[in-house]
Formats: C-alpha cells, sequence, structure tokens
C-alpha cells in the first residue's frame, strides 16, 4: 500500500522537527511541557504542514497514555463514546491522549461531550486547529485548555527538510539523481512553509525525473503559486488586508505593493479595492484631500478593467497612498463625536437651526437664524451644537500644511 514521503519520513523526536523554535526550541515553554511529562489539554493552532499532528505524535509518545486520533471532518459522537467506553479497562490503563484534528468541525454538543473527561483528566485532548481557536473553539474548551500557535515554517528551515527528503530517496535508487543548482532552495521558497507540501514536491519530482537530473525547470513547475496561502473568509485574509492598511498608513510603499500582490494574487480585488478606498480618508484624509477621488478614480478603473490589468490603478493608488502625508483628524473627530452620541449625549437641536417649520407655534422665540453669508468673511459666531455639547471640540487640526493653512485661515476671520 502506497503511504506518501511526508508521512513516512515524520520526525520521532522534538530535535527533528522542522522550526517552531518559538515554543520548541531551547528552552520553549512547549518543549519544557513535553520533557516534564505532565501533559495539560492542549490547542495546536496553525496552518498545515507546520508539525502540528507530528509534535502530537511525539507527545503520545513520551507519555504513558494510550493515544486515540479522531478527525473532525469525519467523526461524531459515536466515536467519541466509543472511546469513553475504554476508559478506566486494561485497553486505556494510564488514561487517553486524544489528539482531534480539525476541531472547528466539531459543534457545541460534540465538543461539550469530553468536558466531563478532560476536566478530570481521563482523557487528556491535544485539538489542531487551522482556524483561529479564539472562534471556533467553545469557551468551556477553550478555558481548560492552553493554545500554542504553530507559524509558517521559514524558507531556510524547510531546506534541511527537502534534502533529508532527497537523500532519502536517492538512498532507494540504484542510481542515485542529480539536482541541478537551485532545486532545493526553490522547492523550499515556493513551498508557503508548508513542510508537507515541500516533501510531496520532492517525491513527484523523483518520480517523474528523466535522464538521471532533476532540472530547475521542472522544480519550477511543480512549484508554482504553491506558495500562496489564503482564505478568503479566514485570517489569511483579515491579515492580509490588515497588513496591507498598516503598510499605506505606515507609509512603506514597498510592502503596500507586497500585500497588494498576495491579494490581487489570490483574485481578491474586492477586499483590496476596500481597504485602499478606506485609507484614502481614514489615513491620508485633510493631509491630501485630492487622494479620494484620485483613489476612486483608480479603484473604478481596476474594478472595469478586471484581472490580471487591475493590478496596474491599483498599484498607482497604492504607491500614492503611502508617499502622502497622512492625516486621522477626519477620523478621530467622528470617533469623539459618535461616542458621545453612544454615551447618550447630544439631544435636540439649537433653535437657530430648526427648520422653519417650527417658526410661530409656540416656541418662546423665533428662530433667530444668521445667516453667514450676510456677515464679512462669511462667518458669525452662533451656536450650532445641541446645548449639552455647546463647548465639544471634536475636531483638531492636524500638523499638516493643508490643514494648518486652514486654520491660519479660520483664526484670522474668528478674530
Amino acid at each position: 500500500m502506497y503511504k506518501p514521503l511526508a508521512d513516512e519520513i515524520r520526525p520521532h523526536s522534538l530535535d527533528e522537527v522542522v522550526g517552531q523554535r518559538h515554543i520548541l526550541g531551547p528552552g520553549g515553554l512547549l518543549r519544557r511541557i513535553v520533557e516534564s511529562g505532565q501533559i495539560p489539554n492542549m490547542i495546536f493552532y496553525g496552518p498545515s504542514g507546520t508539525g502540528k499532528t507530528t509534535v502530537a505524535r511525539i507527545i503520545a509518545e513520551r507519555t504513558n497514555r494510550t493515544l486515540r486520533k479522531l478527525n473532525a471532518t469525519t467523526a461524531g459522537i459515536a466515536d467519541i463514546k466509543k472511546i469513553i467506553d475504554e476508559l478506566d479497562t486494561f485497553l486505556t490503563p494510564g488514561g487517553v491522549l486524544l489528539y482531534l484534528d480539525e476541531i472547528q468541525y466539531f459543534n457545541k454538543k460534540q465538543q461539550q461531550s469530553l468536558l466531563e473527561f478532560i476536566e478530570d483528566g481521563r482523557i487528556t485532548l491535544i485539538a489542531s486547529t487551522t482556524e483561529n481557536p479564539y472562534f471556533t473553539v467553545f469557551n468551556a474548551i477553550l478555558s481548560r485548555s492552553t493554545v500554542f500557535e504553530f507559524k509558517p515554517v521559514d524558507a531556510r528551515d524547510v531546506e534541511s527538510a527537502v534534502q533529508r527528503a532527497v537523500d532519502i530517496l536517492n538512498a532507494r535508487r540504484q542510481e542515485p539523481l542529480a539536482l541541478e543548482d537551485g532545486v532545493v532552495r526553490r522547492i523550499a521558497a515556493a513551498c508557503g512553509g508548508d513542510v508537507r507540501k515541500a516533501i510531496n514536491a520532492v517525491e513527484l519530482l523523483f518520480s517523474s525525473a528523466e535522464g538521471g537530473t532533476i532540472t530547475l525547470a521542472d522544480a519550477l513547475t511543480v512549484s508554482q503559486r504553491s506558495a500562496m496561502r489564503y482564505d478568503r473568509d479566514g485570517d489569511e485574509h483579515f491579515d492580509c488586508v490588515s497588513a496591507l492598511m498598516k503598510s499605506l498608513r505606515g507609509s512603506d510603499p514597498d510592502a503596500a505593493v507586497h500585500y497588494l500582490a498576495r491579494l490581487l494574487e489570490a483574485g481578491d480585488l474586492i477586499g483590496a479595492c476596500r481597504r485602499i478606498l478606506c485609507s484614502a480618508s481614514e489615513d491620508i484624509g485633510l493631509a491630501y484631500p485630492q487622494a479620494v477621488p484620485i483613489v476612486k478614480a483608480c479603484v473604478d478603473s481596476a474594478l472595469q478593467l478586471g484581472l490580471p490589468e487591475a493590478r496596474l490603478p491599483l498599484a498607482e493608488a497604492c504607491i500614492l497612498l503611502a508617499t502622502a502625508p497622512k492625516s486621522n483628524s477626519a477620523c478621530v473627530a467622528i470617533d469623539r463625536a459618535q461616542a458621545d452620541l453612544r454615551a447618550g449625549k447630544g439631544h435636540g437641536f439649537p433653535r437657530e437651526l430648526q427648520n422653519v417649520h417650527a417658526d410661530g407655534t409656540g416656541f418662546e422665540r423665533e428662530q433667530g437664524y444668521l445667516y453667514p453669508h450676510d456677515f464679512p468673511g462669511h462667518w458669525v459666531r452662533q451656536q450650532y451644537l445641541p446645548d449639552e455639547l455647546k463647548n465639544a471640540r471634536y475636531y483638531e487640526y492636524s500638523d499638516n500644511k493643508t490643514e494648518q493653512a486652514a486654520k491660519r485661515y479660520w483664526e484670522e476671520i474668528k478674530k
């Protein structure tokens, strides 16, 4: 029976695990927990191919507990009951270490069926998920578990796994295959931090090699676009649009274009357009008000053109916003105003601002509205905010030249 190479050569010790130095390196918290032998309930969170299942297996081998594995995509309550029935029998003398893969697919009832047994220690739960556990795992399970994040493996670390796979496959051949320069590096760089994907690429290249050599061209073909990690409904989407927005705000055009490229490579044209439009008002704002119509024109062009041509006006918009002066004064002003409203402040209207329909209907005084254009400088002092907020200040001029010019103008008028 065929067994994938990635499964066949899984590490058997923490020292062999590729990546995850932040939790498995010398002094890492997870390493210290495993070496202590006192295994708590844990949730491993991270993308595919980063070692979650491998580490769970290593932990099971280092304890006196019986390992049981379930995949939440196919398992149900009956499978959980079967494990529960084994408790306190000769089948599980030291208790059960349950590795539950893709726990996010278990509903609330299925997750809660484990509570009693992980509470009293008869079941030690190690669950893994590729989605944010704080959104997908119920609080009762989270409160009894420690969450460890597994990160995409750095390309330099993946190279060692790729080389190990190459050496194993060559050892099985009568005539080892030669690799052109750059093959290992290309496979490691293109896997997107997914070690399993890299090893699968090696296996495919060996099975299809001709002439005794694995060429760089073949490696490029196998790995093209494979480094993309993106889920329009998951963390990858929100991380990417957040990174784009913060790069624009941080005035880094290179980073902004990078995250734009990631969104467009994944086909997420709408996500990119929304963030760019928002940044024009939120981060550039009154420091360069012309950015809004310019960016709107770029977005309209992109939506009309579609991909791949849409990348051109969107790149122009990103670079413009990243290099433009910044001001969030409008954003701060509207946030302050909304905060007052949500706090219950600001009812009614100043009498001067009410519609003329209110005149002559029993009010103590007539409207008395002063028309600013009848006064010098087209301005006259009168109350515009409701009485409760008449002294409120929401907008503060920022220090860019556009707003400072407006400030000087109105200071002169309002003398």
